[in-house]
């Protein structure tokens, strides 16, 4: 699939940016604060209708304003170029939302729809998903998730830099991402610390495929080669708390004038040195790494090959005194997590700790410790009697011939998953066509770009009121003993499993034959039951489906995996 060279977006550019200045050919980052776009950068970025969107108005809303009558706006966070970006509510599932808007004559309105559609039909998890895309009341809108647990990756480099492990999960989870974005034609164009986003659990979500360059007019003619060497300066940053081109940026300082490009090994003592050489393969163009005979990474899947190749990095032991280097994100903030300096929050100072108050020193005090005194005494020399004679009969015990080792417990588990056989889709209410029975594969192969759909239904989450449910039956091969299972869906969707008999030695046709144990919801469902199960068969059944783009309901399961 050819690629695009603009992208969609999800969530608002407030970063504070100074531009970067990319080389010929690459795309130029205007900055997320300028009110204008000067020629300069219109030229670097070819966007021919900058003047045209810097002179077009932005709608003239306010806080309360209702789109579509559910998506109530509450806080601007960005006004530029013609748009603005908003935090809001949409009142209809009662959760927080994001929302950008142009007027429909705003000249990047149809570019940003375009974008935002392409980015919302990907359905990958680890991008900020678009949720709705509108043009409506001589106004376009795109509605993307809001991540309340999330926090801008400029937020925790103002902490100080990655330890290794974490600047490798970085720069592996980002590159995965995007190489699986370019498969389907989209590129990001404005890969910075403040469009990725690290969640409380640890892991990356990129905020704005295609739709931050859409709405900025922003194109490249190496849309891979722009990706790539963005991603590779995240990997700098992390590394070394500075941004890896002169002029300072995202709240990091830029490299000293006139030094030109320096490893990260080179600015600060004690980086990773893979990590370091794989910053510079991916950073620069021609020669970057001639000295360490390393050709350079041009596709964010080369650089992905390339992270997968580094030997194992371990991560940091535990620690129970230092707290994280990033502070929670607020539902009532209005950007995403920033540091408690950011926002003028000072520590509160310590409350000294009340000593504890003095022993007892009267008659009555002395006496009870003597009592309690001889009691230990006494228990200590009961034991101690007990103990020996144990010992000695248990010398004098002959031992038995035919004795057998003590049966192990049958509730003890691995812990590991379980292999799976094979998996038929199951629709006891439906028709004969089934629900995609030649895709059940993919819902256990541990390909996180593949999944197994269900049919769209219209109108209703469930399943449009026409069945109770659909879902997949595996088969384990035999009876095996079960501790929990994990399934992975795009999008919240609810979830039960439920157990055939321990004694069927045949897949299950009807509903009744099964018994349900455990249920959730969400995009990541653990379903444990109150007790381990022995059974051959495992039903994953699904109850309620989350919408797509295109109004209907459907389930994608992405990954199964049976806990033994």
């Amino acid at each position: 699939m050819a690629e695009r060279s603009t992208a969609a977006v999800d969530v608002a550019d407030t970063s504070g940016e100074e531009p970067l200045t990319a080389k010929a050919g690459k795309a130029t980052d205007d900055g997320a604060k300028a009110d204008k776009v000067s020629d300069a950068e219109q030229d670097a970025a070819g966007t021919d209708d900058a003047t045209a969107a810097a002179e077009t108005e932005p709608p003239e809303l306010h806080s309360g304003h209702k789109l579509a009558r559910r998506y109530r706006l509450e806080e601007c966070v960005t006004r530029l170029e013609g748009f603005s970006s908003w935090r809001a509510v949409d009142e209809k599932l009662r959760r927080a939302v994001g929302v950008h808007i142009l007027p429909a004559d705003h000249p990047r309105a149809r570019p940003v729809l375009s974008a935002a559609r392409a980015s919302a039909l990907l359905g990958d998890p680890r991008f900020v998903q678009v949720l709705d895309a509108v043009e409506e009341n001589d106004l376009v809108y795109v509605v993307h998730e809001w991540l309340p647990d999330a926090t801008e990756l400029s937020a925790v480099l103002a902490g100080g830099p990655l330890e290794p492990h974490d600047a490798y999960q970085l720069v592996s989870q980002v590159s995965q991402a995007m190489a699986a974005a370019h498969r389907e034609g989209l590129a990001h164009l404005r890969i910075n610390p403040g469009s990725v986003l690290r969640t409380e659990s640890g892991q990356y979500r990129i905020r704005g495929l295609a739709v931050m360059a859409a709405l900025r007019g922003i194109t490249s003619d190496e849309p891979q080669r722009t990706d790539t060497e963005a991603i590779g300066a995240l990997l700098y940053a992390a590394l070394t708390q500075r941004w890896p081109y002169e002029n300072d940026a995202y709240g990091l300082s830029g490299l000293p004038k006139g030094v030109g490009l320096i490893a990260p090994d080179q600015v600060r003592a004690g980086v990773h040195r893979g990590l370091s050489e794989l910053a510079m393969r991916a950073v620069v163009n021609d020669g970057a790494t001639a000295s360490r005979q390393e050709q350079p990474c041009t596709t964010p899947d080369e650089l992905a090959k390339a992270v997968a190749a580094l030997p194992r990095i371990r991560p940091p032991e535990t620690s129970f005194t230092t707290p994280p280097p990033y502070q929670r994100t607020q539902y009532q903030q209005g950007s995403y997590g920033q540091s408690a300096a950011r926002n003028g929050q000072m520590n509160r100072a310590a409350q000294p700790v009340p000593s504890p108050p003095p022993p007892l020193q009267s008659r009555t005090g002395k006496a009870l410790k003597w009592a309690v005194s001889a009691l230990l005494i006494a228990a200590l020399g009961l034991g101690s009697w007990q103990l020996a004679d144990t010992l000695l009969k248990g010398e004098k015990q002959e031992p038995q011939p035919n004795s057998q080792p003590a049966p192990k417990s049958k509730d003890k588990l691995t812990g590991k998953p379980l292999s799976i056989v094979t998996a038929k889709d199951f629709d006891p209410e439906g028709s004969d066509g089934g629900e995609n029975p030649e895709e059940t594969g993919k819902a256990y192969d541990s390909d996180p770009n593949s999944y197994w759909p269900t049919s769209s239904y219209r109108n209703w989450p469930n399943f449009g009121r026409l069945k109770s449910g659909v879902g997949l039956i595996l088969d384990l091969g035999k009876k095996q003993r079960i501790g929990s299972t994990d399934v992975t869906f795009i999008g919240d969707t609810s979830v039960q499993l439920l157990a055939a008999s321990k004694d069927a030695t045949e897949m299950p046709t009807t509903l009744d034959a099964f018994t349900k144990v455990a249920e959730g919801s969400g995009s990541k469902v653990n379903l444990k039951p109150s007790k381990p199960l022995e059974t051959r068969y495992v039903l994953v059944w699904l109850t309620k489906l989350p919408q797509d783009t295109g109004g209907d309901y459907r389930g994608k399961v992405t990954d199964i995996k049976v806990i033994g």
